[in-house]
């Protein structure tokens, strides 16, 4: 579904409860980048800003699909209040830097969807200091690898999302490598639908992923990880510290799974966040599964009215070729 226009009228009395009356709400801006909720820029008469989440049916590309309001599923879309306000307060316990909350509405007072406003930080995105000056961003890198530490070292007994487990609840499944498995099997069926060469080589790919699923080793703990923290999920504030943001698939699992993701986004720039012991088996299960679900996903957006049809084309057609190239003879 196409997003909505946000009118700055229904947005004018959130404003001045989160920053203050005395200063009147100029402007209401659509930020670029969201798929699941919408993202706005702020501008107050005094040139003041903030941002605003909203998180609403009308805000989300994605096409609906059986199980996504199911949060025992760690994969399930991040969505809602809910898991923003948990992921937020688990990462800044952490000493994990994020853009710094100033209202919360869940009750409609200020509009019919859920929404939050937080600190706006105008500066660059790590992928775009990383794109203009890899020598720069070396300070920054090193503080984001400081923040990953800290989410590596704060372990729970069940994974899932942190707005299920920190709550005492559980998630599907008996362990990450079989919740990932699961979604690699329907990522592959969902890309095989969609694109023939994924077709021809989907019993390669099941089996190969059948193969790497039962080489994992049990494991009883688990780690706090973003899920999809590339560079563009990474804002630097005036600073230089790294401030992480669309938080709210924040969950407890396998710290493998970050760096793969991490690893697929940043290639040699990924160096400077390089953890130690990290479990090969792991490490090759998700690599294919994230290619799979890199390829899957894109596509499935292309379903529907997403508007940058051509960058998300080229994100399946990348990683559609990787996929296939891990099972090459």
């Amino acid at each position: 579904m196409a997003p909505r226009a946000v009118t700055r009228e229904q947005l004018a009395g959130a404003a001045r409860a989160a920053l203050g009356g005395g200063r009147r709400l100029e402007a209401v801006e659509r930020v670029s980048g969201g798929t699941k909720k919408g993202v706005y820029r702020l501008v107050l008469d005094d040139a003041t800003t903030a941002i605003a989440y909203l998180w609403d049916d009308a805000e989300n590309y994605w096409p609906a699909a059986e199980g996504d309001d199911d949060l025992t599923d760690p994969f399930s879309p991040g969505l809602g209040l809910d898991l923003f306000q948990a992921a937020h307060a688990r990462l800044d316990a952490l000493g994990v830097r994020v853009p710094a909350l100033r209202l919360v509405d869940r009750d409609g007072a200020h509009s019919p969807a859920d929404l939050a406003i937080v600190e706006d930080l105008r500066g660059e995105s790590l992928e775009q200091l990383l794109a203009r000056d890899r020598r720069a961003a070396g300070p920054v890198m090193a503080r984001l690898a400081e923040s990953l530490t800290a989410m590596r070292g704060h372990r729970a007994p069940a994974y899932g999302k942190v707005a299920v487990v920190d709550a005492g609840g559980t998630s599907r499944g008996t362990s990450c490598a079989g919740v990932v498995l699961d979604r690699a099997l329907r990522d592959l069926a969902e890309a095989a639908a969609r694109d023939p060469r994924i077709a021809g080589a989907a019993d390669r790919l099941e089996e190969r992923l059948l193969g790497l699923a039962a080489a994992v080793r049990p494991r009883a703990e688990y780690a706090v990880v973003h899920g999809e923290l590339g560079p563009d999920h990474v804002l630097v504030d005036p600073d230089g510290n790294p401030v992480v943001i669309d938080v709210e698939g924040l969950m407890y699992f396998d710290v493998e799974w970050e760096h793969v993701f991490l690893r697929i986004r940043l290639h040699d720039a990924y160096r400077p966040l390089e953890a130690d012991g990290l479990d090969e088996d792991r490490l090759a299960l998700y690599t294919l599964a994230q290619r799979l679900s890199l390829t899957a996903g894109p596509l499935r957006l292309l379903d529907g009215d997403f508007p940058d049809r051509e960058f998300m084309a080229g994100i399946a057609e990348y990683n559609l070729q990787q996929a296939l190239e891990l099972v090459r003879d």
